[in-house]
């Protein structure tokens, strides 16, 4: 008896599924709040970031320590740039800061506000999303990679599946090719949480409560900049996200995710 070959054994996606139809009422609403909550959240820290848009490793990062990762989004990421030599007699409202090379970038406390506001609005629907995933059956059915799809043959197809002309390859909604549980995994378990621990670790009200936090992430300055890698990750898969909805059919993926159908 001849035994199928990888290819034979594992489902072709050359067309719609029958079993694809949208995504269920919880899924869409989940999706939303969070997808509207991420944008304010890039919003908010990007702004944040302009103020100060240098990266340390450890517990301590200022002015005067090197820093890890110097982005050039504002002047501000040149301590050139800024008044290393001012007395308090100079300054305005004594005794403050000086100010650096763009002044409006340090009034950002009601970006920090919004961007903490905003954070509820993804932890809540994200929890809610696993919970609901995981008594439903849809984190393990639809979410969690098998090992027939972490397979390279598989991936490969899969991705010249994403890649090529033919929109309908790609489903409206479940069930998901290898690449797409991979991608959606890695954000939902993996990086979201991620993005939420390091929040909380840079938050000294937090840590003072829960030190642990500052041993797991090495201190609040290693915390800030893996917060910023996995914004640079959620960004990418945010980009990807919706390249990949308008290029398989912008009109039938947004009413599989807006009407379920």
């Amino acid at each position: 008896m001849r035994v199928p070959s990888l290819a034979e054994s594992e489902p072709r996606r050359d067309a719609p599924s029958a079993k694809t139809s949208g995504h269920a009422a919880w899924v869409r609403v989940c999706h939303w709040t969070i997808a509207a909550s991420f944008l304010v959240l890039a919003v908010s820290g990007f702004l944040i970031l302009m103020v100060h848009p240098r990266l340390y490793w450890g517990q301590i990062g200022n002015d005067l320590t090197p820093a890890f990762l110097e982005l050039p989004i504002s002047d501000n990421h040149r301590p050139a740039g800024w008044q290393t030599e001012v007395t308090f007699s100079e300054l305005a409202n004594a005794p403050v800061s000086a100010n650096r090379a763009y002044e409006i970038f340090n009034q950002n406390g009601w970006a920090r506000s919004l961007h903490f506001l905003a954070g509820w609005f993804l932890v809540v629907p994200g929890l809610l999303y696993v919970l609901a995933g995981l008594f439903t059956g849809h984190v393990g059915r639809d979410l969690l990679p098998r090992l027939v799809d972490l397979a390279p043959r598989a991936l490969w197809r899969d991705l010249k599946d994403h890649l090529s002309a033919r929109s309908d390859s790609v489903g409206a909604g479940a069930p998901y090719g290898g690449l797409q549980r991979i991608a959606y995994a890695t954000v939902a378990l993996i990086v979201l949480p991620l993005m939420v621990l390091t929040g909380l670790t840079m938050s000294p009200a937090v840590t003072a409560a829960y030190p642990v936090l500052l041993d797991i992430f090495g201190g609040h300055q290693s915390a800030r900049t893996l917060h910023f890698f996995g914004f640079a990750a959620l960004v990418l898969f945010f980009v990807v996200h919706v390249a990949m909805v308008i290029f398989t059919g912008f009109g039938r993926q947004m009413r599989a995710m807006v009407l379920g159908r």
